[in-house]
């Protein structure tokens, strides 16, 4: 059977991912950018627009990132704006279990979905740093096991909040036009480990029933979270081998959970670049890539691993003779990529046989390990691998992820969504009013 191809719209905001010297790149707060690509994105008849969540400007060696972008917005508050300016297109926001209480946040969501006649969508993450944790109140942080058991609670609880109040428990009142609630409408009593809540829930139950779940974890711990509880999973495993493992690791994990395969989307995110041909998309790519990873760039990634100030290493020069530091990192604060090295001192001896083998730079060895070009090519050749990966089980599709704000996607919508379309794996409009019917995913009842 052919499966559909489905596309999202990654906002690319807390990362290095931004090309900042094409004089085409533009800025990362104003509205109009968001507003630029979330309505590109729907023109090319996308399932959502992604958005995700930076808690605190992130350092290295006690300096602010000057890499990443400079603040992030609100993410309820770009969402909720966009919905006003969109009418099809869902709207997935990330945000965090560890540092909010399941009261606000279920709030908050039940009211995007109001607003965006059913569009919303959460992508649940944890949060794992103490210097992030000083951002908040309780400070701090939670072990792993500790932060998924929050998680998971915490959904829960969101769950038993959006449930408490059924399809009919708002009364129209023909006499006075009002709209009265039944009594025990939005009442709730939830008690775990991590909360002891209990009230009136104050927001209907959402048009969706409940908002669309994603989970992004790759630890075993978050896959199995995934299998048992999210609609789809944002995955960083793009390239063809990885992506198959990871899509065939957690689907197998869905029947454990009483559940089917079609129940769970994988969505990698992904990168491109579209050229005439294939050889101008190649030689394109190579240009993003060394704009993306300038010298001062793969220093940057260079200290991640290597947990130690390499300022003074020449990137164009070989690898640091030197081991990376072991144990908790101290010069890279806020940044989740440098949990990915569980045994840095194995990376890095991994790095420098891949720098000895092709006779590779610090900076050109950088390019290769971090490269984020996943669909590279003239616009049949890009639409045709993109379709070849999801019939061979790579993924479900894909959260494209432009290196230019805000014209990144034009291209791609213009010119590779129409060769989906001629192949008969991609939509020529939407299916339904809510996102979950544009996913093909179930509305819970209630």
């Amino acid at each position: 059977m052919t499966k559909q191809v489905h596309l999202a719209a990654h906002f690319p905001g807390v990362n290095n991912t931004t090309v900042w010297s094409d004089p085409a790149s533009g800025s990362q707060i104003e509205f109009d950018s968001f507003v630029h690509l979330a309505q590109t994105a729907e023109r090319g008849k996308f399932d959502f627009f992604f958005l995700a969540e930076g808690l605190r400007l992130r350092e290295q060696n006690g300096l602010i990132y000057d890499l990443d972008v400079v603040g992030r917005p609100d993410t309820f508050t770009v969402l909720s704006a966009l919905a006003a300016v969109t009418t099809h297109l869902g709207l997935t926001g990330t945000i965090n279990s560890t540092f909010n209480e399941p009261v606000d946040v279920a709030r908050q969501f039940a009211t995007l979905d109001h607003l965006s006649a059913g569009r919303a969508a959460w992508n649940v993450v944890t949060s794992w740093d103490e210097f992030t944790g000083e951002n908040f109140r309780r400070g701090g942080y939670l072990p792993e096991d500790q932060r998924y058991a929050r998680a998971k609670e915490f959904l829960t609880a969101a769950a038993t909040l959006w449930d408490s109040w059924r399809d009919d428990d708002v009364l129209a009142d023909t006499s006075s036009g009002r709209f009265l609630a039944r009594e025990e409408a939005g009442k709730f009593d939830f008690t775990s480990s991590q909360f002891d809540i209990h009230g009136h829930f104050p927001t209907p139950r959402p048009p969706q029933g409940r908002p669309v779940i994603f989970q992004a974890g790759d630890s075993d711990e978050g896959r199995e979270f995934a299998a048992a509880t999210a609609d789809a999973i944002f995955s960083r495993h793009a390239t063809y081998d990885a992506g198959r493992d990871f899509y065939t690791d957690v689907k197998r994990r869905l029947a454990s959970h009483g559940r089917r395969p079609e129940e769970l989307l994988v969505l990698p995110a992904a990168t491109f670049v579209v050229g005439d041909t294939d050889a101008q998309a190649a030689e394109l790519a190579h240009e993003v890539r060394l704009q993306q990873v300038s010298g001062q760039t793969a220093i940057k990634f260079l200290e991640q691993l290597w947990n130690r100030d390499l300022s003074a290493h020449d990137p164009d020069g070989p690898l640091p003779q030197e081991d990376p530091v072991p144990g908790e990192n101290t010069v890279a604060k806020g940044r989740a990529s440098v949990r990915m090295h569980r045994d840095p001192v194995a990376v890095a001896r991994e790095w420098r046989d891949l720098a000895e083998a092709k006779n590779l730079t610090t900076r050109e060895l950088i390019i290769e390990v971090t490269g984020r070009q996943s669909f590279v090519g003239s616009p049949l050749t890009v639409a045709h691998t993109i379709n070849d990966f999801v019939q061979a089980d790579v993924a479900d599709g894909f959260i494209l992820v432009p290196h230019i704000v805000p014209g990144g996607l034009d291209r791609f919508v213009d010119e590779v969504v129409p060769v989906l379309q001629e192949l008969g794996v991609y939509r020529i409009d939407y299916e339904g009013t809510t996102l979950r019917d544009n996913l093909g995913l179930a509305h819970p009842a209630g």
